[in-house]
């Protein structure tokens, strides 16, 4: 019998979870809300050695805190130094959609200076035990995904992963643009209109971003609440993203292609330079081959520019089904980093 036609609560034993015991840690326990001044400290530390171009946002920890399919008691843990201060903080949050696959997420870091310890191997193996008891009640028939992503540089955290029997399947690298070099513009050849995001188009360019997005590796469909976290961020930038409109027969307004723009000042310090990171691009399936993709592109990194900023940056799946990767090269981006996706599939 296929594992498919199996709901996982049936086929996934749930493990016994028990809190690590580790001599450098006084205490384990759940986070809580009143963690976020010391989750965005250790946040701040691990960014500046993992990725020091680029710096989580507050309102990125909060959401995935509130998240309605995480119960930050059961879902969460932090460690606590003798002193009280927080060296590691780690939480399991089962994917909003389960279309075809229920993927349960395990996001987490130790602070630079309590690494090497053993802290963050004790604190894998309690998310992953933690995503097993989620699957193991699950009343899906899907298969399912446990997933951890780690950075290039952070080669110990790709070691714990491997150890702890996730397997390497994916990378996604980072990519940039100068946007002082030529833009040329792009013209779709199909009968659109390109636009800054408004309100109004919120929930069509979620739409959109659904039917872009069905054929990625990883992706599933993207939740009014998640897109909510997204479109309301402090520094999601309507005005600065692009979006293809084009009228349907109720005369409404139907997103078919979009690049979306955040822009973190805090990253600018960071990197050096202003930059801009553009957080999705996509073209529906019935409008590509009509050049929309570099359309939406070229006119977001003009209104970049017309913006004062210098760079944009994106990342992208190395073995992208639309070809994304050499588009982007051939626009002037320029690869960087990777970020390594690992999965133990259940």
């Amino acid at each position: 019998m296929s594992v498919t036609s199996v709901a996982l609560r049936d086929r996934v034993a749930a493990p016994e979870l028990r809190l690590p015991e580790h001599p450098d840690v006084a205490r384990w326990r759940p986070a809580t809300l009143d963690d976020l001044d010391a989750m965005m400290i250790l946040m701040d530390a691990a960014d500046r050695v993992d990725h020091p171009a680029s710096t989580t946002t507050r309102a990125e920890v909060e959401n995935a805190l509130r998240s309605s399919k995480l119960i930050m008691a059961t879902d969460t843990l932090v460690a606590e130094s003798a002193s009280g201060v927080l060296i590691a903080a780690g939480l399991v949050a089962e994917a909003q959609a389960q279309s075809t696959r229920v993927q349960v997420y395990l996001e987490g870091t130790v602070h630079p200076e309590w690494r090497g310890r053993g802290i963050g191997r004790l604190l894998l193996a309690w998310q992953r035990d933690r995503a097993l008891q989620l699957l193991a009640v699950n009343p899906n028939a899907l298969p399912a995904w446990i997933m951890v992503d780690q950075e290039q540089g952070n080669i110990a955290g790709q070691h714990l992963s491997e150890r702890a029997g996730f397997e390497l399947k994916r990378y996604f690298t980072e990519m940039e643009r100068r946007l002082a070099d030529p833009i040329e513009i792009v013209d779709p050849l199909s009968d659109v209109r390109i636009v800054p995001m408004t309100d109004a188009l919120v929930e069509s360019a979620r739409q959109a971003r659904n039917d872009a997005f069905r054929d990625h590796w990883g992706s599933q469909p993207t939740t009014p609440e998640r897109w909510e976290h997204l479109t309301a961020s402090p520094v999601f930038r309507k005005d600065l993203s692009r979006v293809a409109i084009e009228k349907t027969d109720d005369g409404e307004p139907r997103v078919v292609a979009f690049a979306l723009i955040s822009v973190n000042k805090r990253d600018w310090e960071a990197a050096g330079y202003s930059k801009a990171y553009i957080e999705y691009i996509g073209v529906v399936r019935d409008h590509r081959g009509e050049k929309l993709a570099p359309a939406v592109i070229t006119e977001a990194l003009q209104g970049l520019r017309e913006a004062g900023i210098e760079r944009a940056t994106l990342d992208v799946d190395s073995e992208s089904p639309t070809g994304a990767n050499t588009l982007y090269e051939r626009m002037g981006f320029v690869a960087g980093d990777r970020e390594f996706s690992y999965v133990l599939e259940v």
